[in-house]
């Protein structure tokens, strides 16, 4: 580089506002549970006035921003970039089957160096809103604290974990009496005989406990109660509950699967239907399926897109009223089919 460049290099980074990110660094990943499973990056910045801040990402947050910087930025001739283009680092692409953790741990590298290399592209390129808006962090990201950040701490730093002490005697607690096999990461696998201790109730049908060293909520129904929890927590006084109540049916020529899946969401949420649809997909393990609900004619209707989603729960509150449910159970109900499958449809969407 000639020095009269070099001048005008640092010249131009002199300039540059001291909120600009310079370094960006994973520190951990964190997982994310609800109606779709999917795990955030916790990002470690650093900005050119010395400020240090963490934000949490998702893959596809990274590759929408790429998107974004390859449409202004990128030469149509990479061997001939234009003044107000750029050469891009490479991202790593996008996978679709596989364990999800295992798929975030591996991208953390590849995407530190796509970071760094990001990062280190001319100062004017620093200054383009998108970019800029990525490394921000917002009032969420602020609110957010961390779980782990295990790759900040120490290597010699030891975690030590306290099991619980359970008295035999006194603790409330419940005889398995059905093998379950948990659906999530938040449900226990439990086997016929097992005893499991009991910590508190979920709702009217699901309960949390701790068994094998484990803990995780489960159905009542599949358990016989030994000693049944303090009344307070029984009825769900002094505070709401963890999770929410999905009340699910998997239609098929076969016959009809009933699950009810607790997710950590609010009852008021409204979920996307590409969320919906992947949830389902893994509680019911079939990836041909469609979504629907009954109008208030009882006939089935198909759900597209997330105006239908909208116009489900807006039905579903003004049934609130006609139908009794559990108090933890969302208002609304899905009705999974095959998505080949019109067979079962009263009314067309």
């Amino acid at each position: 580089m000639s020095l009269p460049q070099q001048l005008r290099d640092e010249s131009d980074f002199d300039q540059l506002p001291h909120n600009i990110p310079i370094s960006a660094t994973i520190a951990d990943i964190e997982e994310k549970k609800g109606f779709i499973d999917y795990f955030l990056f916790v990002i470690e910045v650093k900005t050119k006035g010395g400020s240090k801040y963490f934000i949490y990402r998702r893959y596809r947050e990274f590759f929408n921003l790429h998107q974004v910087l390859e449409f202004r930025y990128s030469p149509e001739d990479l061997e001939r970039p234009g003044p107000n283009t750029c050469v891009l680092p490479t991202l790593p692409g996008k996978v679709f089957i596989g364990n999800k953790r295992e798929i975030a741990e591996s991208r953390i590298s590849e995407l530190n160096t796509y970071m760094k290399r990001l990062l280190g592209l001319p100062t004017w390129l620093l200054l383009d809103e998108d970019l800029r808006m990525f490394f921000y962090q917002t009032d969420k990201d602020s609110q957010h604290q961390p779980r782990a950040l295990r790759r900040l701490r120490p290597p010699t730093r030891k975690v030590k974990t306290v099991k619980p002490k359970m008295d035999l005697f006194s603790s409330p607690r419940a005889e398995v009496m059905f093998d379950f096999r948990g659906n999530s990461k938040a449900e226990l696998n439990l086997k016929k005989g097992d005893v499991i201790f009991l910590l508190q109730r979920v709702n009217a049908d699901w309960l949390e406990g701790t068994v094998n060293d484990q803990t995780g909520i489960f159905p009542q129904s599949f358990v016989k109660i030994i000693k049944p929890l303090p009344e307070s927590d029984s009825e769900g006084e002094g505070g709401d509950s963890t999770y929410s109540c999905l009340h699910c049916f998997l239609l098929t020529p076969s016959g009809v699967q009933t699950r009810d899946v607790c997710v950590q969401e609010d009852l008021t949420i409204q979920p996307t239907y590409k969320d919906l649809l992947s949830r389902m997909r893994n509680v019911f393990k079939v990836d041909d399926i469609a979504l629907n609900y009954r109008d208030p004619e009882g006939d089935l209707i198909r759900i597209l897109d997330d105006d239908d989603v909208q116009l489900m729960i807006r039905e579903g509150r003004g049934q609130q009223g006609k139908v009794k449910r559990p108090v933890n159970q969302f208002p609304w109900e899905l009705h999974v089919t095959l998505a080949s499958d019109l067979s079962v449809y009263s009314t067309e969407a």
